[in-house]
């Protein structure tokens, strides 16, 4: 028996240690741990979770802590010479006007009037954000030695390892760079592959705030179309022919707005065709975590299957967890890791460390996984629960495709008011005390049709959820007079749940 003063300490005793356990053993209670190393409960609660931050030890409440099982054979290095050279052609076209539109972005931001329920959101309810476990988190990261100190530019160590583990085998901590969240990631990486001026591949629709930071940084964003299967290869490999593009950003899980899944037979053509065009793939993750419980077995990101560094990853903890916790990570492989690291610093120099010790303190607690199992049941529910009141209250609105994740439904409005203005049907619903989101954002060319976008995720519970279609109903009795757009439509205009 004898005394440890530090988390780290506890932690490199029980590290040294788990050679003594086979994969899935059971270490010692928490209390036998306090007992043999003389240490406080909450010092033996940190090392653990340092350790399962490390990908070590796994946590099941109630149950215990048991030795992780043991990480795959990291893929050899691929071929990333190729980037140099299309890092290199920064002359670029004549350099056109930056522009900041934040009008897609700020719909979804803006808290909406008293009283009017929030179906445009694009973040968590409150009552499924983790709230005690971020407030236990923070309490815990402020207490670690040194977490009001300076960071390493390029994030936490421990921190870096988890979201390489989370993204796949092929990549190490060396390959992330921590972030200030998604978006600031987003713009990051955008700046880094393409100089002013130059034409960049997007989804069409796509995520608005994205646009935003294109044109912000002089890029002309060019369409390709997505259908219920993600991206058209076809039409992307068209896109990079006709316009020599170098970068092409997409989001092959839960596509905002169209919820869309890229296709197994897609994932591999679509890295194939940028590759042979000497472009990047952008890949935004953003959905990873907002997985519905009936989703079934999905794909890997495109990025842990990418040896030749043609993808840069892009992900964050903000849209599971918290709009505060602004904490996110870029992966990136070969000589564009390095353009990335100078922008980010220069930006921002580094994120800040309590906000990366307390995301390191939130993933590596046994709080975690019940709040990612919470959450994947919630968003089902309220999927089921908006699907449903749709059907039964506007079932003219064509909804082409249910999403088993994300948390937002994309409708387009009835085919007999295709030139109906879809901002009156914002407005009036707005009137009638529901916030939606209008389509035209998501589209950086004319849309083929009018579309409106239906948050759940940010809506309280189905009853509330109902409550928002009522109101809906309302506003497109007013706007879409004659196109059936009420209860009593026939079925060749209705849903299917």
């Amino acid at each position: 028996m004898y005394e440890r003063s530090s988390v780290a300490d506890l932690a490199g005793s029980l590290r040294s240690e788990l050679n003594r356990y086979s994969p899935g053993g059971k270490l010692p209670s928490s209390r036998a741990l306090v007992e043999r190393f003389r240490v406080s409960p909450v010092t033996v609660s940190r090392a653990i979770a340092q350790l399962v931050a490390e990908g070590l030890v796994v946590t099941r409440p109630g149950s215990g802590a048991f030795r992780a099982q043991p990480r795959p054979d990291v893929p050899p290095s691929g071929d990333t010479s190729w980037q140099e050279v299309s890092l290199s052609g920064d002359g670029g076209p004549e350099v056109v006007p930056r522009t900041v539109d934040a009008s897609g972005v700020l719909v979804t931001l803006a808290a909406p009037p008293p009283g009017v329920i929030e179906l445009n959101g694009g973040y968590l309810h409150p009552s499924l954000q983790p709230e005690r476990a971020l407030a236990a988190a923070l309490a815990r990261a402020g207490r670690r030695p040194g977490a009001w100190g300076r960071p390493p530019t390029d994030g936490l160590t421990e921190l870096r390892s988890w979201f390489a583990r989370e993204i796949g085998p092929a990549l190490t901590a060396a390959d992330v760079l921590i972030t200030a969240g998604g978006q600031s990631a987003l713009a990051t990486a955008l700046r880094a592959l393409a100089p002013p001026g130059a034409p960049l591949l997007v989804e069409s629709p796509t995520y608005p705030g994205m646009l935003a930071v294109a044109r912000a940084a002089g890029l002309r964003p060019v369409p390709v179309p997505v259908d219920a299967d993600g991206v058209r290869p076809e039409l992307l490999d068209a896109a990079f022919r006709a316009t020599g593009a170098r970068v092409f950003v997409c989001q092959p899980l839960f596509q905002n707005p169209t919820g869309a899944v890229l296709a197994p037979g897609r994932r591999a053509e679509v890295i194939r065709i940028a590759r042979a065009a000497g472009a990047f793939v952008v890949e935004d993750d953003f959905a990873c975590r907002l997985v519905h419980d009936d989703a079934g077995p999905l794909p890997a990101p495109l990025a842990a299957d990418d040896p030749d560094g043609v993808v840069v990853h892009v992900r964050s903890l903000t849209k599971i967890a918290s709009p505060s916790l602004r904490v996110g990570a870029l992966a990136a492989r070969g000589p564009v890791l390095g353009r990335l690291r100078a922008i980010q610093v220069v930006d921002s120099f580094f994120v800040p460390r309590p906000l990366q010790e307390a995301a390191l303190e939130l993933v590596g607690s046994p709080a975690w996984g019940h709040h990612l199992r919470s959450v994947s049941t919630a968003l089902k529910n309220r999927r089921t629960a908006m699907t449903a009141a749709l059907s039964l209250e506007l079932p003219a609105l064509t909804l082409p495709h249910v999403p088993a994740g994300g948390g937002s439904l994309w409708l387009r409005l009835p085919e007999a008011e295709a030139g109906t203005d879809e901002s009156a049907v914002v407005s009036a619903a707005l009137r009638a005390g529901v916030a939606i989101a209008p389509g035209r954002p998501y589209f950086c060319a004319e849309p083929p049709a009018p579309h409106i976008r239906l948050s759940y995720s940010a809506a309280a519970g189905a009853a509330e959820i109902a409550e928002g279609i009522r109101r809906l109903r309302t506003a497109c009795d007013e706007v879409l007079t004659g196109a059936g757009a009420g209860a009593g439509a026939g079925a060749g205009g209705g849903l299917r749940p």
